[in-house]
């Protein structure tokens, strides 16, 4: 791993063994793009830039009309200073121009990587940064550039930094992370879209000329759109081809855009969405983005995938769980929803315990007033109606089970019938003169403001400090409206989407740091904010509301693409499903909720004795496959298609298991062979069912027979264990 600059011909050299990245400066001024890619032993220029005098295009030197910023391939821009592309950021002064001009001024080369004050990022322990500084030396303004490259992995990470160095107050109107050109685009463009129950449904569609662009304004990384953009050759598939990811470090406003250009250059930019964003520079003051991830992978999406899971699994969530195991969970939700009573909950998880279960996790309405969804979010005081004896007497009676305790929050928010709200209406976002919308009818909390930080931050503190709680499920069902603060004045109200967020991760970092022995699981109904910032503090998270086996193939297919299976919660839930009304074999329930971070979701003393038996079984599978299923590689063996059938397969050195579900039946169905793809070419691997024998040669590559299969939704697996 190197980081070189060529002072001679004015270049830097990032490269690992996988990867190279070059920057250019231009005129001792401008910084160009040249080349990321697969590894360069060398760069001497060969891909020398091309200098044209192009109609309309403006020229920073009067006298080179081939020299315009509007065709070079940048490293960042602005709009206003002669480059009419998208922009990645914009200042204004206090006299309400926009235009800067900032110029290549030094560089510095560091071991490591720097934590970004106040954000989630990824820890830097085995790479190496390069900080190039440009400075507007008319307005005192300092720009810095922040690219890491790991040593063992094909990534680098760029965020930027924003200092006002002058005596005037500059407001930045867009502050982006990254900003890339490429000279083509003939691309796919890859992005992962939904809805509420309907998250990560995969878009592949060709880039065409323009923008395109995906974005929230919801206060959330959001469902609708993942926080990624994925550049894939057209052949790109997911064993061969050329593919980059960007992936954005962040859990609130985001853009994230590709611009094709008049000339047939793919614009990338990504940052904090600028529609909802401002932020007041006073001088003396620096504003830090948050991170973006580059990935690159020569082989498909499956090694894009690979190194997704392996760079966020061993530098992006909390250290202590890095190899932990997981245990199995009862949640109570799907089985109880608001109605339940102490001796209930007992009684359930004296039954999980005799199966297996090792974690009960309780879930809504254990507190406050809280018999439905219209009250009490902010009441975080046991509801004694419901449990006269309290949280620690059930954590108690959990624990002599020789199960762990879990807990449901939503910090977040506030019920109008509360108490917290009758004390503190201000406490809510909102603006001056117009009402409060409420969605789920609740309120969002200000977390902008430090003491509705402070408040959350002793509540959480007060019940994890009795070591009674080992789980904490974070919930946030609902999207900021009203966003405005009235400690703030009135040029800063832009601020507010992003201070909120800011306090949001204070909050986490501060618990989270406090009870490293918590495990925290992420949730916004489900896969609302299912992003790389979350998971710096939340080492899971769950996946969907949507608890249908058939629906969740697909809603995990799309997040495997990012996220290992450890990250994913997934349950079996109840059939027929409580969201969609499906009917589905407790097998196929069981395979894919197995395929992520496993549990039950489940009226469990509604189950029949045969019922009981075979997820007792399961649990006993589970268990003995449980550190292959969380931390073994993972592997898409075929790509989703229009009857959702799908198949992974999970290896590590010494076994491998195989998931294969029918999807929705299919009349006059071909004979298909599934290859595996992925197991060690001269290995003999066994069928731990059938004991036969085979090479890992052949069954890669001339595949497994897929049996006739009559009915929707019906999975099998196979385990082979290697004997060679």
């Amino acid at each position: 791993m190197s980081i070189y600059f060529d002072a001679s011909q004015n270049f830097f050299h990032l490269s690992n063994n996988e990867i190279s990245y070059i920057i250019g400066i231009e005129k001792k001024q401008y910084l160009t793009h040249r080349y990321f890619g697969p590894r360069l032993a060398e760069y001497h220029q060969v891909n020398q830039l091309q200098m044209i005098d192009r109609g309309f295009a403006t020229n920073p030197i009067s006298e080179e009309r081939t020299f315009s910023l509007n065709t070079l391939p940048l490293e960042t821009s602005t709009q206003g200073s002669l480059d009419y592309r998208v922009s990645n950021y914009q200042f204004r002064n206090i006299d309400g121009h926009c235009i800067t001009n900032f110029a290549y001024d030094h560089f510095e080369i560091s071991e490591g990587k720097r934590p970004l004050e106040g954000l989630p990022s990824l820890r830097g322990d085995q790479g190496q940064t390069l900080a190039i500084y440009l400075v507007d030396s008319i307005q005192s303004l300092e720009m810095v550039l922040y690219y890491t490259i790991y040593e063992d992995l094909p990534v680098i990470t760029r965020s930027v930094s924003y200092t006002n160095n002058g005596t005037q107050i500059v407001y930045i109107e867009n502050a982006g992370s990254m900003l890339l050109d490429f000279p083509r685009c003939d691309f796919d463009l890859l992005t992962f879209n939904g809805a509420h129950t309907n998250e990560a449904t995969i878009h592949r569609q060709a880039l065409h000329p323009g923008i395109q662009k995906i974005a929230s304004t919801r206060g959330t990384s959001s469902p609708q759109h993942h926080p990624f953009l994925g550049l894939a050759d057209r052949y790109t598939n997911e064993d061969q081809g050329d593919v980059y990811g960007f992936h954005f470090i962040y859990s609130g406003n985001f853009v994230a855009q590709a611009e094709v250009e008049q000339y047939g250059s793919t614009r990338i930019q990504i940052g904090i969405n600028p529609e909802t964003f401002e932020w007041k520079l006073s001088p003396g003051t620096t504003f830090q983005t948050p991170e973006v991830v580059l990935n690159f992978s020569r082989k498909g999406f499956n090694q894009l995938s690979q190194t997704f899971h392996t760079l966020y699994q061993t530098y992006l969530i909390p250290k202590q769980w890095q190899q932990e195991e997981r245990p199995i969970l009862l949640n109570s939700w799907e089985g109880n929803y608001f109605d339940f009573t102490e001796e209930d909950l007992i009684r359930q998880a004296q039954l999980a315990s005799t199966l297996g279960i090792e974690l009960f996790v309780l879930d809504d309405g254990w507190f406050g007033q809280r018999t439905d969804d219209t009250t009490s979010l902010g009441d975080w005081y046991v509801n004694n109606a419901k449990l006269p004896n309290g949280i620690e007497h059930l954590a108690d009676v959990i624990h002599q089970q020789k199960m762990k305790f879990g807990l449901w929050f939503e910090p977040e928010m506030i019920s109008v019938k509360s108490r917290l709200f009758e004390r503190h209406p201000e406490w809510s976002l909102q603006v001056p003169n117009y009402p409060q919308t409420q969605g789920r009818q609740q309120l969002v909390l200000n977390l902008s403001l430090p003491e509705v930080q402070d408040h959350l931050i002793q509540m959480l503190i007060a019940y994890l400090s009795s070591n009674k709680i080992d789980y904490i499920k974070w919930d946030m069902n609902r999207h900021l409206t009203e966003v405005g603060s009235f400690l703030l004045p009135n040029d800063q109200q832009k601020e507010v989407s992003h201070r909120y967020v800011l306090g949001l991760y204070r909050i986490l970092s501060e618990v989270t740091e406090r009870f490293p022995q918590v495990l925290f699981e992420n949730c916004s109904s489900g896969g609302g904010r299912f992003d790389p910032g979350m998971i710096a503090y939340m080492p899971q998270t769950w996946a969907s509301d949507n608890t249908d086996a058939l629906c969740r193939s697909k809603i995990q297919y799309g997040y495997s693409y990012l996220y290992p299976p450890i990250m994913m919660g997934a349950h079996v839930s109840d059939s027929p499903n409580h969201q969609v009304g499906r009917n589905t074999p407790l097998e196929s329930r069981f395979l894919i909720a197995m395929s992520g971070n496993f549990g039950y979701e489940i009226a469990i003393e509604k189950q029949s004795p045969q019922e009981l038996e075979m997820i007792k079984e399961q649990i006993i599978f589970y268990k003995k496959h449980r550190k292959l299923l969380q931390f073994g590689q993972f592997y898409r063996l075929k790509e989703l298609d229009a009857s959702y059938s799908t198949a992974w397969l999970f290896k590590n050195e010494t076994e491998a298991l195989l998931v294969y579900s029918n999807g929705l039946a299919q009349p006059a169905q071909t004979v298909q062979y599934l290859k595996t793809k992925y197991l060690e070419e001269s290995a003999l691997y066994k069928d731990m069912n059938t004991e036969e024998i085979y090479s890992g040669s052949e069954l890669n590559h001339a595949g497994i027979l897929i049996p006739r299969i009559k009915g929707d939704f019906n999975c099998f697996y196979i385990h082979w264990t290697v004997i060679r």
